[in-house]
């Protein structure tokens, strides 16, 4: 990350989108027997919580990645809940719902952070900078600069148009829940493709 911050990040947050997605997936489907897709944006495998958190843990830990592991942990148990916690807050303001909900959980903050996953917080900070994080920063820098340079370009262009598709399909879902009808072809195409049902099953049935 010394030399190519804004590079190395890049694909930090897109690889943890999609590992997060598979992860969240696979947990979903083994626990509740439901194939659930756990995407933040409508097209494509990508779960951005995962990927944000990468990032910015990356940004926490990395100066602190050969302290010992009790440290680390602790630095991640209060760095990883702050960010959830900003990021649950965030969704609900931008969106109106969050895709967790821990009110059930024990020692809870607001539903939004809770003891068992602020530990998680501390675990998985151990193995993302010990483990991780070094062997992602391998896999980046046998990639071609060049060919990389260009696949980020690409990329980004395309998850500003995912994100701004996924906004305008939220607002058209909560227009049609009002009774509006679509008043073009685009509208037409949300109602019919990115629909309420297909939110919800993104969001974890957490749509209001």
């Amino acid at each position: 990350m010394k030399k190519y911050n804004y590079y190395n990040l890049f694909f930090i947050f897109i690889i943890a989108s999609i590992v997060g997605w598979l992860v969240e997936g696979t947990y979903t489907y083994i626990k509740k027997g439901l194939i659930i897709n756990h995407s933040a944006l409508v097209i494509g495998p990508f779960n951005i919580a995962y990927g944000i958190c990468a990032c910015l843990l990356s940004a926490l830990l990395l100066k602190y990645k050969d302290e010992d592991n009790f440290k680390i942990f602790l630095i991640g148990f209060i760095g990883g809940s702050v960010i959830e916690y900003i990021m649950s807050l965030g969704m609900e303001l931008v969106i109106g719902f969050t895709a967790w909900d821990y009110s059930k959980k024990f020692l809870n903050i607001n539903g939004r952070i809770c003891l068992t996953y602020s530990i998680y917080w501390g675990i998985l900070s151990i193995l993302w900078i010990k483990y991780c994080y070094p062997l992602i920063i391998k896999l980046i820098e046998k990639l071609n600069y060049k060919v990389g340079k260009k696949i980020i370009i690409w990329l980004t262009i395309f998850l500003l148009f995912d994100t701004a598709l996924t906004f305008s399909a939220i607002n058209r879902a909560r227009e049609k829940e009002k009774g509006v009808p679509p008043s073009n072809t685009y509208e037409k195409m949300l109602d019919k493709t990115f629909n309420k049902d297909y939110l919800k099953n993104m969001f974890n049935n957490n749509w209001e």
